[in-house]
């Protein structure tokens, strides 16, 4: 029994390894905001930051702060006055002109101390100038050199702006659409052994797995208006992909009205695995190719690259891809429990019917 069982206390052992290490694990220290966020050229800029997860008050001795412009400039800030361990103030002397023909700029802060490492917030200021000479800004802002950053190695997940503690779901969200994916390609797998064999098993079997693959895309669409509402704020922004799932769910719901259309069991098995294979020619490219050709809020359409290094590091893939693992064998336990009942009721109403 064990030796036939095993995979299933292998998922239950991933998944409590994913929920204890995906919500305990700290993120690294970043920076939740700045004040104020604009400035003008000539300006005395005082910026007050917040940080997060971070250890100012320590790494005073050794604390620094730059404004990045563009990957060549590097503005480091005179005076520095750490509050607390979450709080200071930077201050920077802005040069009167910026090296570029724009009226406004952005520029990146970057932090360092030996304690919490380096930490950066893009677009933290916007600097607005009335004046443009770019060829005097050039001068004015100092040419980057690379400061001599301090390397931290703790096991830890990284700090993203906007996302911030919501990065967690990560090992929620996107796992549970890959098991859809693998839950929906062992369904189209049955209902072509169906229409092969003619076996009524195989339709069971198709069914219950069309089934665990609604449920698993239904807990995605859960978890992502959640992680959107935080991150986007909304939970439904009519985004390209939120659509395109959205269709793509209701087409597989379709399959079980069908399937309640007709009384005849071979009839509805036969046209419904044909219907299956009809869905999942859909499926993939409507929540994976429509998306990558437009622009969308989520990673991995539009040219925004997803499961790169912007969205995992090498100690979010430690959680991450056992995370699939675990989520697609609880979702293969729960279909073989379903395929059980769907077998039962079968035997039964057969035993029934020869009596």
């Amino acid at each position: 029994m064990i030796q036939k069982n095993w995979w299933k206390g292998l998922g239950v052992v991933i998944l409590i390894y994913v929920f204890v290490s995906g919500l305990l694990v700290p993120l690294k220290p970043g920076i939740t905001g700045v004040s104020p966020g604009s400035a003008k050229t000539g300006d005395v800029l005082s910026v007050a930051v917040e940080g997060y997860n971070s250890f100012f008050l320590k790494g005073a001795a050794t604390q620094k702060a730059w404004l990045k412009l563009n990957n060549e400039y590097l503005l480091e800030a005179q005076e520095l006055e750490v509050l607390d361990d979450r709080h200071l103030n930077a201050v920077f002397t802005i040069p009167a002109f910026l090296p570029v023909s724009g009226k406004v700029q952005d520029v990146a802060l970057i932090l360092d101390n030996a304690i919490d490492g380096p930490s950066v917030l893009p677009s933290a200021v916007f600097i607005t100038q009335d004046s443009i000479q770019p060829e005097r800004g050039q001068r004015e802002w100092p040419v980057v050199t690379p400061p001599d950053l301090h390397v931290i190695r703790s096991f830890a997940f990284p700090f993203r702006n906007i996302l911030a503690e919501s990065i967690r779901n990560t090992y929620f969200h996107v796992p549970l659409w890959f098991a859809m994916i693998f839950l929906f390609l062992a369904s189209i797998v049955h209902s072509i052994k169906y229409l092969r064999s003619g076996d009524p098993r195989a339709d069971h079997r198709a069914s219950a797995f069309t089934s665990g693959g609604i449920f698993y895309g239904l807990l995605g669409v859960v978890t992502g208006a959640i992680w959107a509402k935080n991150t986007w704020g909304a939970y439904w922004s009519w985004d390209v992909k939120q659509n395109m799932t959205a269709i793509a769910l209701l087409i597989y719901f379709a399959y079980f009205i069908l399937r309640g259309l007709f009384e005849d069991p071979e009839q509805r098995a036969r046209i419904s695995a044909v219907y299956n294979i009809f869905a999942f020619s859909l499926l993939i490219p409507l929540i994976y190719i429509i998306p990558r050709l437009t622009d969308s809020l989520h990673p991995g359409a539009g040219g925004n690259p997803a499961l790169g290094g912007e969205d995992l590091d090498n100690t979010m893939r430690m959680v991450f891809y056992p995370a699939i693992i675990g989520w697609t064998l609880l979702g293969f336990w729960m279909v073989n429990l379903l395929y059980r009942i769907k077998d039962l009721d079968f035997k039964y109403l057969n035993a029934k019917s020869n009596r």
